[in-house]
Protein backbone atom coordinates (compact mmCIF):
# COMPACT_ATOMS: atom_id res chain seq x y z
CA UNK A 1 0.00 0.00 0.00
CA UNK A 2 1.31 3.33 -0.95
CA UNK A 3 2.60 5.61 2.22
CA UNK A 4 0.75 8.61 0.73
CA UNK A 5 -2.93 6.98 0.62
CA UNK A 6 -5.39 8.04 2.46
CA UNK A 7 -6.77 5.85 5.19
CA UNK A 8 -10.21 5.60 5.91
CA UNK A 9 -12.39 3.77 7.99
CA UNK A 10 -15.69 3.22 7.16
CA UNK A 11 -18.29 2.73 9.73
CA UNK A 12 -21.50 0.65 8.45
CA UNK A 13 -23.06 -2.18 9.42
CA UNK A 14 -23.44 -2.85 5.22
CA UNK A 15 -20.85 -4.86 4.32
CA UNK A 16 -21.45 -4.94 0.91
CA UNK A 17 -21.81 -1.73 0.59
CA UNK A 18 -17.99 -0.88 2.03
CA UNK A 19 -16.79 -3.84 -0.38
CA UNK A 20 -18.15 -1.96 -3.45
CA UNK A 21 -17.07 1.60 -2.36
CA UNK A 22 -13.65 0.42 -1.06
CA UNK A 23 -13.05 -1.40 -5.05
CA UNK A 24 -14.70 2.06 -6.53
CA UNK A 25 -12.18 4.06 -4.56
CA UNK A 26 -8.93 2.75 -5.66
CA UNK A 27 -5.61 2.30 -4.65
CA UNK A 28 -5.32 5.74 -3.21
CA UNK A 29 -7.70 4.88 -0.67
CA UNK A 30 -6.97 2.57 1.96
CA UNK A 31 -10.03 1.02 3.71
CA UNK A 32 -10.89 -0.41 6.74
CA UNK A 33 -14.12 -1.50 8.26
CA UNK A 34 -15.83 -1.22 11.52
CA UNK A 35 -18.86 -3.52 11.30
CA UNK A 36 -20.52 -2.52 14.55
CA UNK A 37 -21.34 0.72 15.42
CA UNK A 38 -18.66 0.85 18.40
CA UNK A 39 -15.25 1.45 19.13
CA UNK A 40 -14.19 -1.31 20.95
CA UNK A 41 -10.20 -2.50 20.27
CA UNK A 42 -10.00 -0.01 17.26
CA UNK A 43 -10.07 2.70 20.30
CA UNK A 44 -6.03 2.06 20.64
CA UNK A 45 -6.06 2.89 16.96
CA UNK A 46 -7.92 6.23 17.04
CA UNK A 47 -4.68 8.01 15.44
CA UNK A 48 -4.90 5.63 12.13
CA UNK A 49 -7.29 6.80 9.99
CA UNK A 50 -7.27 10.24 7.84
CA UNK A 51 -10.65 10.21 7.48
CA UNK A 52 -13.91 8.11 9.13
CA UNK A 53 -16.75 7.97 6.89
CA UNK A 54 -19.72 7.56 8.46
CA UNK A 55 -23.11 5.19 6.84
CA UNK A 56 -26.21 7.56 8.57
CA UNK A 57 -28.55 6.11 5.87
CA UNK A 58 -30.57 4.08 7.79
CA UNK A 59 -30.37 6.71 11.33
CA UNK A 60 -33.19 8.91 11.96
CA UNK A 61 -35.86 6.51 10.48
CA UNK A 62 -37.63 4.99 13.63
CA UNK A 63 -38.45 7.65 16.13
CA UNK A 64 -37.06 7.00 19.25
CA UNK A 65 -35.09 4.28 18.37
CA UNK A 66 -31.32 5.10 19.59
CA UNK A 67 -29.19 6.07 16.59
CA UNK A 68 -25.52 4.17 17.47
CA UNK A 69 -23.12 6.48 14.94
CA UNK A 70 -24.59 9.36 16.24
CA UNK A 71 -23.30 8.32 19.64
CA UNK A 72 -20.24 6.93 17.75
CA UNK A 73 -19.63 10.54 16.05
CA UNK A 74 -20.12 11.94 20.08
CA UNK A 75 -17.62 9.30 21.14
CA UNK A 76 -15.06 9.60 18.22
CA UNK A 77 -15.04 13.97 19.57
CA UNK A 78 -13.80 12.90 23.11
CA UNK A 79 -10.02 11.59 21.85
CA UNK A 80 -7.50 14.21 21.45
CA UNK A 81 -6.93 15.48 17.76
CA UNK A 82 -10.08 13.15 16.56
CA UNK A 83 -10.18 11.96 13.11
CA UNK A 84 -12.87 14.74 10.65
CA UNK A 85 -15.66 12.07 9.59
CA UNK A 86 -17.61 12.49 6.79
CA UNK A 87 -21.33 11.29 6.79
CA UNK A 88 -23.03 9.53 3.95
CA UNK A 89 -26.85 10.26 4.48
CA UNK A 90 -29.74 8.34 2.57
CA UNK A 91 -31.28 11.75 1.21
CA UNK A 92 -30.72 15.55 1.39
CA UNK A 93 -32.87 15.88 4.92
CA UNK A 94 -31.80 19.17 5.76
CA UNK A 95 -32.65 18.30 9.65
CA UNK A 96 -30.00 15.29 9.35
CA UNK A 97 -27.67 17.10 7.65
CA UNK A 98 -27.90 19.85 10.13
CA UNK A 99 -27.78 17.19 12.86
CA UNK A 100 -25.02 15.48 11.72
CA UNK A 101 -22.97 18.56 11.32
CA UNK A 102 -23.74 19.84 15.42
CA UNK A 103 -22.48 16.18 15.88
CA UNK A 104 -19.01 17.35 14.42
CA UNK A 105 -19.15 15.84 10.75
CA UNK A 106 -16.74 17.61 8.35
CA UNK A 107 -19.14 17.16 5.57
CA UNK A 108 -22.20 15.00 4.53
CA UNK A 109 -22.49 13.79 1.02
CA UNK A 110 -25.99 11.66 -0.23
CA UNK A 111 -25.96 8.25 -0.83
CA UNK A 112 -25.21 6.74 -3.34
CA UNK A 113 -22.57 9.29 -3.36
CA UNK A 114 -20.66 11.09 -6.57
CA UNK A 115 -17.61 8.62 -6.70
CA UNK A 116 -15.16 12.02 -7.64
CA UNK A 117 -16.92 14.17 -5.24
CA UNK A 118 -16.10 11.56 -2.55
CA UNK A 119 -12.52 11.23 -3.37
CA UNK A 120 -12.26 15.28 -3.59
CA UNK A 121 -14.17 15.46 -0.09
CA UNK A 122 -11.68 12.64 1.22
CA UNK A 123 -8.26 14.15 0.29
CA UNK A 124 -9.61 18.15 1.59
CA UNK A 125 -10.43 16.46 4.98
CA UNK A 126 -7.32 14.47 5.44
CA UNK A 127 -5.40 18.31 4.69
CA UNK A 128 -7.80 19.68 7.08
CA UNK A 129 -6.47 17.07 9.41
CA UNK A 130 -2.71 17.32 8.55
CA UNK A 131 -3.44 21.41 8.85
CA UNK A 132 -5.32 21.00 12.85
CA UNK A 133 -2.73 18.91 13.87
CA UNK A 134 0.41 21.30 12.74
CA UNK A 135 -1.94 24.17 14.39
CA UNK A 136 -1.74 21.92 17.59
CA UNK A 137 2.07 21.30 17.10
CA UNK A 138 2.59 24.84 16.69
CA UNK A 139 0.44 26.17 19.62
CA UNK A 140 2.22 23.58 21.97
CA UNK A 141 5.27 25.03 21.10
CA UNK A 142 4.75 28.23 20.99
CA UNK A 143 3.34 27.88 24.52
CA UNK A 144 6.44 26.34 25.55
CA UNK A 145 8.99 28.78 24.09
CA UNK A 146 6.99 32.17 23.29
CA UNK A 147 7.74 35.41 25.34
CA UNK A 148 4.52 36.54 24.20
CA UNK A 149 1.44 35.31 25.98
CA UNK A 150 -1.48 34.42 24.19
CA UNK A 151 -0.46 36.01 21.36
CA UNK A 152 -0.73 33.64 18.39
CA UNK A 153 2.38 34.55 15.74
CA UNK A 154 1.74 32.37 12.67
CA UNK A 155 2.19 34.93 9.76
CA UNK A 156 4.94 36.80 8.34
CA UNK A 157 3.99 40.54 9.09
CA UNK A 158 3.46 39.44 12.93
CA UNK A 159 6.95 37.49 12.98
CA UNK A 160 8.18 40.86 12.07
CA UNK A 161 6.15 42.75 14.50
CA UNK A 162 7.65 40.45 17.57
CA UNK A 163 10.84 40.45 16.78
CA UNK A 164 11.38 43.75 17.11
CA UNK A 165 9.59 43.78 19.91
CA UNK A 166 11.96 41.39 20.97
CA UNK A 167 14.53 43.55 20.33
CA UNK A 168 13.64 46.52 21.85
CA UNK A 169 12.24 45.17 25.11
CA UNK A 170 15.78 44.83 27.17
CA UNK A 171 16.44 48.38 26.10
CA UNK A 172 14.89 51.32 27.95
CA UNK A 173 14.15 53.35 25.50
CA UNK A 174 10.33 54.62 24.36
CA UNK A 175 8.42 52.48 22.34
CA UNK A 176 5.46 54.13 20.23
CA UNK A 177 3.14 51.44 18.94
CA UNK A 178 0.52 52.34 16.30
CA UNK A 179 -2.27 50.82 14.66
CA UNK A 180 -6.26 50.44 14.33
CA UNK A 181 -8.20 49.76 17.60
CA UNK A 182 -8.59 45.92 18.55
CA UNK A 183 -5.23 44.85 17.02
CA UNK A 184 -3.88 44.13 20.33
CA UNK A 185 -1.54 47.13 21.31
CA UNK A 186 -2.25 47.09 25.12
CA UNK A 187 -1.30 43.29 24.69
CA UNK A 188 1.78 43.82 22.82
CA UNK A 189 3.01 46.73 25.62
CA UNK A 190 2.48 44.22 28.30
CA UNK A 191 4.37 41.46 26.62
CA UNK A 192 7.57 44.15 25.80
CA UNK A 193 7.57 45.23 29.66
CA UNK A 194 7.23 41.02 30.80
CA UNK A 195 10.52 40.45 28.84
CA UNK A 196 12.71 44.05 29.75
CA UNK A 197 14.37 44.51 32.58
CA UNK A 198 11.72 46.41 34.84
CA UNK A 199 9.19 42.83 34.46
CA UNK A 200 9.79 42.76 38.41
CA UNK A 201 8.18 45.99 39.01
CA UNK A 202 4.62 47.82 37.94
CA UNK A 203 2.91 47.92 35.03
CA UNK A 204 0.46 50.48 34.81
CA UNK A 205 -1.96 51.32 31.24
CA UNK A 206 -3.87 54.20 31.09
CA UNK A 207 -6.06 55.45 28.56
CA UNK A 208 -6.03 58.91 27.21
CA UNK A 209 -9.01 58.53 24.75
CA UNK A 210 -12.35 60.91 25.20
CA UNK A 211 -11.66 62.04 28.64
CA UNK A 212 -11.67 65.63 30.00
CA UNK A 213 -8.17 67.70 30.34
CA UNK A 214 -8.62 67.88 33.98
CA UNK A 215 -9.53 64.47 34.72
CA UNK A 216 -6.30 63.02 32.30
CA UNK A 217 -4.27 65.53 34.81
CA UNK A 218 -5.52 64.17 38.24
CA UNK A 219 -5.01 60.23 37.15
CA UNK A 220 -1.77 60.93 35.58
CA UNK A 221 0.31 62.76 38.43
CA UNK A 222 -2.49 62.72 41.51
CA UNK A 223 -3.17 65.75 44.02
CA UNK A 224 -2.97 67.07 47.07
CA UNK A 225 -5.53 67.42 50.17
CA UNK A 226 -7.51 70.42 49.27
CA UNK A 227 -6.06 70.98 46.06
CA UNK A 228 -9.51 71.40 44.54
CA UNK A 229 -13.73 70.97 45.59
CA UNK A 230 -13.87 67.24 46.93
CA UNK A 231 -10.10 66.52 47.00
CA UNK A 232 -10.69 64.97 50.60
CA UNK A 233 -7.14 63.35 50.97
CA UNK A 234 -4.02 63.06 49.18
CA UNK A 235 -4.31 60.60 46.06
CA UNK A 236 -1.00 59.46 43.60
CA UNK A 237 -1.30 59.84 40.06
CA UNK A 238 0.07 56.75 37.42
CA UNK A 239 3.35 57.97 37.12
CA UNK A 240 4.11 57.62 40.85
CA UNK A 241 2.41 54.55 40.60
CA UNK A 242 4.82 52.95 38.06
CA UNK A 243 7.62 54.17 39.60
CA UNK A 244 10.50 51.43 38.61
CA UNK A 245 8.33 50.14 36.24
CA UNK A 246 6.75 50.60 33.22
CA UNK A 247 3.43 53.49 32.34
CA UNK A 248 1.51 52.49 29.24
CA UNK A 249 -0.33 55.76 27.69
CA UNK A 250 -2.95 54.15 25.33
CA UNK A 251 -4.45 56.73 22.47
CA UNK A 252 -1.47 59.12 23.53
CA UNK A 253 -2.98 61.00 20.02
CA UNK A 254 -6.09 61.88 22.24
CA UNK A 255 -3.61 63.77 24.75
CA UNK A 256 -4.59 67.88 24.81
CA UNK A 257 -1.67 70.16 23.43
CA UNK A 258 -1.43 71.75 27.70
CA UNK A 259 -0.66 68.23 28.74
CA UNK A 260 1.87 67.40 26.35
CA UNK A 261 3.99 70.30 27.20
CA UNK A 262 3.59 69.20 31.16
CA UNK A 263 4.29 65.31 29.83
CA UNK A 264 7.23 66.30 27.85
CA UNK A 265 8.48 68.20 30.91
CA UNK A 266 8.53 64.78 33.19
CA UNK A 267 10.07 62.79 30.44
CA UNK A 268 12.83 65.09 30.41
CA UNK A 269 13.03 66.04 34.33
CA UNK A 270 11.97 62.67 35.58
CA UNK A 271 10.00 64.51 37.96
CA UNK A 272 6.54 66.38 38.52
CA UNK A 273 4.32 68.24 40.86
CA UNK A 274 1.12 66.85 42.22
CA UNK A 275 -1.81 69.56 41.91
CA UNK A 276 -1.99 71.90 44.46
CA UNK A 277 1.55 70.79 45.28
CA UNK A 278 4.82 72.56 44.91
CA UNK A 279 6.80 69.81 46.10
CA UNK A 280 8.24 67.78 43.00
CA UNK A 281 8.21 63.74 43.10
CA UNK A 282 11.25 61.90 41.21
CA UNK A 283 10.37 59.07 39.77
CA UNK A 284 11.69 56.53 37.47
CA UNK A 285 9.61 55.48 34.51
CA UNK A 286 9.85 53.48 31.10
CA UNK A 287 7.78 54.74 28.74
CA UNK A 288 5.11 52.85 26.17
CA UNK A 289 2.23 54.84 24.14
CA UNK A 290 0.36 53.42 21.71
CA UNK A 291 -2.18 55.18 19.21
CA UNK A 292 -4.50 54.28 16.02
CA UNK A 293 -4.02 57.87 14.92
CA UNK A 294 -1.19 59.42 12.36
CA UNK A 295 0.91 61.35 14.91
CA UNK A 296 3.40 62.46 12.20
CA UNK A 297 0.33 63.90 10.43
CA UNK A 298 -1.23 65.37 13.30
CA UNK A 299 2.09 67.18 13.45
CA UNK A 300 2.03 68.81 10.50
CA UNK A 301 -1.38 70.01 11.41
CA UNK A 302 0.28 71.51 14.66
CA UNK A 303 -2.27 69.24 16.86
CA UNK A 304 0.55 67.46 18.36
CA UNK A 305 3.90 68.67 19.46
CA UNK A 306 6.78 67.68 17.04
CA UNK A 307 9.10 67.75 20.52
CA UNK A 308 7.11 65.20 22.64
CA UNK A 309 6.69 63.06 19.30
CA UNK A 310 10.40 62.75 18.53
CA UNK A 311 10.33 61.63 22.43
CA UNK A 312 7.88 59.13 22.14
CA UNK A 313 9.04 58.07 18.58
CA UNK A 314 12.08 56.35 19.70
CA UNK A 315 11.49 52.80 18.09
CA UNK A 316 7.88 52.60 16.39
CA UNK A 317 6.34 49.19 16.24
CA UNK A 318 3.55 48.99 13.72
CA UNK A 319 0.65 46.15 13.93
CA UNK A 320 -1.24 45.73 10.98
CA UNK A 321 -4.73 45.32 10.51
CA UNK A 322 -6.65 42.17 10.73
CA UNK A 323 -7.85 41.85 7.13
CA UNK A 324 -4.04 42.38 5.93
CA UNK A 325 -3.69 39.29 7.15
CA UNK A 326 -6.34 36.76 6.76
CA UNK A 327 -3.85 33.69 7.01
CA UNK A 328 -3.72 34.44 11.05
CA UNK A 329 -8.01 34.19 11.34
CA UNK A 330 -7.89 30.70 11.26
CA UNK A 331 -5.34 30.47 14.08
CA UNK A 332 -6.23 33.29 16.07
CA UNK A 333 -10.17 31.86 15.95
CA UNK A 334 -8.78 28.28 17.18
CA UNK A 335 -7.14 30.17 19.84
CA UNK A 336 -9.87 31.73 21.59
CA UNK A 337 -12.33 28.90 20.31
CA UNK A 338 -10.35 26.27 22.80
CA UNK A 339 -9.93 29.17 25.66
CA UNK A 340 -13.39 29.99 25.40
CA UNK A 341 -14.63 26.41 25.60
CA UNK A 342 -12.73 25.68 28.33
CA UNK A 343 -13.57 28.34 30.46
CA UNK A 344 -17.47 27.50 29.49
CA UNK A 345 -16.96 23.66 29.95
CA UNK A 346 -18.07 23.46 26.24
CA UNK A 347 -17.43 20.31 24.04
CA UNK A 348 -17.10 22.35 20.83
CA UNK A 349 -12.87 21.86 19.55
CA UNK A 350 -13.33 23.03 15.63
CA UNK A 351 -15.01 25.69 13.06
CA UNK A 352 -17.28 23.83 10.14
CA UNK A 353 -15.56 25.09 7.06
CA UNK A 354 -18.09 27.30 6.12
CA UNK A 355 -18.39 28.99 9.72
CA UNK A 356 -13.99 29.36 9.07
CA UNK A 357 -15.00 30.83 5.44
CA UNK A 358 -17.16 33.29 6.66
CA UNK A 359 -14.70 34.53 9.36
CA UNK A 360 -12.19 34.48 6.97
CA UNK A 361 -14.06 36.86 4.40
CA UNK A 362 -15.30 39.13 7.13
CA UNK A 363 -14.04 42.68 6.60
CA UNK A 364 -12.70 42.85 10.53
CA UNK A 365 -13.16 46.22 11.32
CA UNK A 366 -13.21 45.89 14.67
CA UNK A 367 -9.90 43.46 14.34
CA UNK A 368 -8.00 41.21 16.61
CA UNK A 369 -11.24 42.22 19.72
CA UNK A 370 -14.17 41.98 17.67
CA UNK A 371 -12.49 38.18 16.54
CA UNK A 372 -12.22 37.53 20.09
CA UNK A 373 -16.07 38.85 21.11
CA UNK A 374 -16.84 36.66 17.72
CA UNK A 375 -15.76 33.47 18.85
CA UNK A 376 -17.27 33.58 22.20
CA UNK A 377 -20.62 34.39 21.57
CA UNK A 378 -20.48 31.53 19.31
CA UNK A 379 -18.58 28.89 21.62
CA UNK A 380 -21.86 30.34 24.34
CA UNK A 381 -24.25 29.19 21.53
CA UNK A 382 -22.54 26.26 20.33
CA UNK A 383 -23.90 22.74 21.86
CA UNK A 384 -21.95 20.16 19.77
CA UNK A 385 -18.59 19.66 19.04
CA UNK A 386 -18.44 22.35 15.85
CA UNK A 387 -19.34 25.80 15.35
CA UNK A 388 -21.60 26.04 12.75
CA UNK A 389 -22.23 28.96 10.27
CA UNK A 390 -25.91 29.40 11.82
CA UNK A 391 -23.72 30.03 15.60
CA UNK A 392 -22.20 33.31 13.72
CA UNK A 393 -23.80 36.86 14.28
CA UNK A 394 -26.56 37.62 10.94
CA UNK A 395 -23.92 39.38 9.17
CA UNK A 396 -21.88 36.69 8.80
CA UNK A 397 -24.62 34.56 7.91
CA UNK A 398 -26.48 36.53 5.20
CA UNK A 399 -24.16 37.17 2.86
CA UNK A 400 -23.44 33.19 2.53
CA UNK A 401 -26.69 32.29 2.96
CA UNK A 402 -27.79 34.61 0.27
CA UNK A 403 -25.04 33.00 -1.57
CA UNK A 404 -26.42 29.05 -1.24
CA UNK A 405 -29.79 30.41 -2.35
CA UNK A 406 -28.52 31.38 -4.95
CA UNK A 407 -26.39 28.17 -6.40
CA UNK A 408 -28.17 24.71 -6.03
CA UNK A 409 -25.63 21.86 -4.46
CA UNK A 410 -25.04 20.72 -8.19
CA UNK A 411 -23.79 24.13 -9.75
CA UNK A 412 -21.22 24.65 -6.64
CA UNK A 413 -20.05 20.96 -6.90
CA UNK A 414 -19.60 21.93 -10.63
CA UNK A 415 -17.71 25.44 -10.12
CA UNK A 416 -15.83 23.59 -7.56
CA UNK A 417 -14.46 21.16 -10.19
CA UNK A 418 -13.88 23.82 -12.24
CA UNK A 419 -11.79 25.72 -10.31
CA UNK A 420 -9.43 22.38 -9.77
CA UNK A 421 -9.17 21.34 -13.00
CA UNK A 422 -8.16 24.97 -14.05
CA UNK A 423 -5.42 25.06 -11.40
CA UNK A 424 -3.68 21.65 -11.96
CA UNK A 425 -3.65 22.54 -15.94
CA UNK A 426 -1.62 25.80 -15.09
CA UNK A 427 0.50 23.70 -12.89
CA UNK A 428 0.82 21.47 -16.04
CA UNK A 429 1.07 24.06 -18.21
CA UNK A 430 -2.14 22.82 -20.24
CA UNK A 431 -0.97 19.70 -20.79
CA UNK A 432 -3.90 17.29 -20.60
CA UNK A 433 -2.25 14.18 -20.07
CA UNK A 434 -0.09 15.59 -17.26
CA UNK A 435 -2.86 17.06 -15.77
CA UNK A 436 -5.29 13.47 -15.88
CA UNK A 437 -2.36 11.71 -14.32
CA UNK A 438 -1.89 14.13 -11.14
CA UNK A 439 -5.92 14.21 -10.73
CA UNK A 440 -5.77 10.12 -10.92
CA UNK A 441 -8.53 9.69 -13.93
CA UNK A 442 -8.22 8.91 -17.24
CA UNK A 443 -7.16 11.55 -20.01
CA UNK A 444 -10.54 10.60 -21.88
CA UNK A 445 -12.80 11.42 -19.17
CA UNK A 446 -10.56 14.70 -18.39
CA UNK A 447 -11.37 15.75 -21.58
CA UNK A 448 -15.19 14.77 -21.08
CA UNK A 449 -14.98 17.14 -18.08
CA UNK A 450 -13.06 19.80 -19.97
CA UNK A 451 -16.22 20.13 -22.42
CA UNK A 452 -18.69 19.54 -19.81
CA UNK A 453 -17.51 22.75 -17.94
CA UNK A 454 -16.22 24.39 -20.64
CA UNK A 455 -12.93 25.03 -19.50
CA UNK A 456 -11.52 25.83 -22.81
CA UNK A 457 -13.52 28.87 -23.31
CA UNK A 458 -12.33 30.46 -20.25
CA UNK A 459 -10.16 33.43 -20.24
CA UNK A 460 -6.41 32.87 -19.42
CA UNK A 461 -6.80 35.37 -16.23
CA UNK A 462 -9.50 32.56 -14.78
CA UNK A 463 -6.48 29.98 -14.30
CA UNK A 464 -5.58 32.35 -10.99
CA UNK A 465 -5.14 30.09 -7.91
CA UNK A 466 -8.21 30.00 -5.88
CA UNK A 467 -7.80 29.76 -2.13
CA UNK A 468 -9.98 27.11 -1.49
CA UNK A 469 -8.37 24.79 -3.70
CA UNK A 470 -4.88 25.55 -1.82
CA UNK A 471 -4.56 22.06 -1.87
CA UNK A 472 -2.23 19.23 -2.88
CA UNK A 473 -3.71 16.94 -5.51
CA UNK A 474 -2.96 13.07 -5.01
Amino acid sequence: MDEQAIRVWFCTPDIPFVQLMARTLGVEFEVQTIEAFHLNGARRRMDWPDVVLLDLRAEGETPGREEPAFRLMQEIQQFDSPPPMIAILGEQNRAMIRRALENGAYDTLASPPDMVELRLVLRRAKRFRQVEKELLRLRSQQAATSPFGEFVISTEPMQRVFALAQKVAPCDVSVLITGETGTGKDMLARSIHQQSGRAGGPFVAFSCANLPETLIEDELFGHEKGAFTGALGARRGRFEAAHQGTLFLDEIGDLALGLQAKLLRVLQQRSFERLGSNDPVNVNIRLLCATHRDLAEMVEEGQFRSDLFYRLNVVEIHIPPLRERRDEIAALGHHFLMRFAKQFGKAVRRFSPVALRALEEYSWPGNVRELENVVQRAVVMTDGVAVELWHLPKMFCNGLEQQQEECSYDKELREFKRRLILRVLRDCDGSKSEAARRLGIARGYLHRLINQLRIEDTPEESFAESPELNMTVM
